[in-house]
């Protein structure tokens, strides 16, 4: 059973984090060697945010690294742990619609 403690945040304005250029992570989150990330490619974008979600030690992390409305567009692609999402759908009902169930 996966006993590791997941961060999630009290809301979804509270992630104010980069939406575009190129961001290292911290080592704390990303200790892969290559933490340096551009957020105007899909695919890095996509992996930054799997990795800070996985990652995570505390809501600053999340708040500092996160934007709420691209983690709500990303949500449906974002490779993540079952319990990891269970834990934030539980909080964020929103992220389990399909994403144009939120458009009205």
């Amino acid at each position: 059973m996966d006993q590791r403690h997941f961060v999630v945040a009290a809301t979804l304005s509270d992630l104010r984090g980069p939406v575009g250029g190129v961001v290292t992570l911290d080592r704390s989150l990303d200790w892969s060697g290559d933490s340096v990330y551009d957020l105007d490619d899909a695919g890095d974008l996509q992996l930054m945010y799997q990795t800070v979600l996985n990652q995570a030690n505390s809501v600053a992390d999340l708040c500092r690294w996160l934007d709420g409305r691209t983690l709500r567009r990303l949500w449906p692609s974002l490779w993540l742990p079952a319990r990891l999402r269970a834990l934030w759908q539980a909080r964020f009902p929103e992220l389990a619609m399909p994403p144009q169930a939120m458009a009205g």
